[in-house]
């Protein structure tokens, strides 16, 4: 935030405060209060850091990390992601797959299902990898795909991220995520859109 918005967020808390002291008393300056700070908090939790992530082209050797929001099968987009490797010369290949948890699983604090479907995914698209020639570690991270590439890139610190999304399945929340690697990634971005009917 720059310096000169401050005081006027502390203005646009503190006068309503005030004026509900003086209007209604106490009880209302309190309640107002009460509420200004679940509204502070509230923001400062949706608030996520916006600034560069990964490893940039000239840090080291390179390494390709794949995020696969649905299973790599269709032959176009796995010759594609092995195109991309290969042309990258990458030491090190990893793919990641977002455990995707619904509100009733994330309520229940029940993430196993979730867990076996990403796994499923891993399973299904180093296999693929595999056999076209890509060898690549497997991984399940956070359901938000932007912090689950953030959360592994600072252990895996990747100079290219590849998203692999279904045409069927491109919404805008995927839509959403990769145009934020795009703008805040370091290294490469690409997105390749497989068709699931194309096995």
């Amino acid at each position: 935030m720059t310096p000169w918005k401050i005081p006027l967020v502390v203005t646009a808390i503190a006068v309503p405060i005030a004026v509900l002291f003086w209007l209604g008393g106490p009880a209302m300056g309190v309640a107002a209060g009460a509420l200004a700070a679940v509204a502070i908090v509230v923001v400062a939790v949706r608030q996520r850091p916006r600034g560069p992530i990964g490893a940039q082209k000239d840090e080291g050797a390179d390494r390709v990390l794949i995020v696969v929001g649905d299973p790599l099968e269709d032959p176009a987009a796995i010759e594609e992601v092995a195109t991309a490797v290969r042309a990258s010369q990458a030491e090190a290949v990893m793919v990641l797959a977002p455990a995707r948890i619904g509100f009733l699983e994330r309520w229940a604090s029940d993430v196993e299902a979730a867990r076996r479907d990403a796994q499923r995914r891993l399973v299904i698209s180093v296999a693929s990898l595999a056999a076209a020639g890509v060898e690549a570690e497997a991984r399940v991270g956070d359901e938000d795909v932007v912090q689950a590439v953030e959360d592994q890139l600072g252990s895996f610190a990747a100079t290219e991220v590849i998203l692999v999304s279904s045409r069927s399945e491109h919404d805008h929340a995927v839509a959403a995520a990769a145009s934020e690697l795009r703008s805040r990634l370091r290294g490469n971005f690409r997105l390749v859109l497989s068709d699931p009917a194309a096995r």
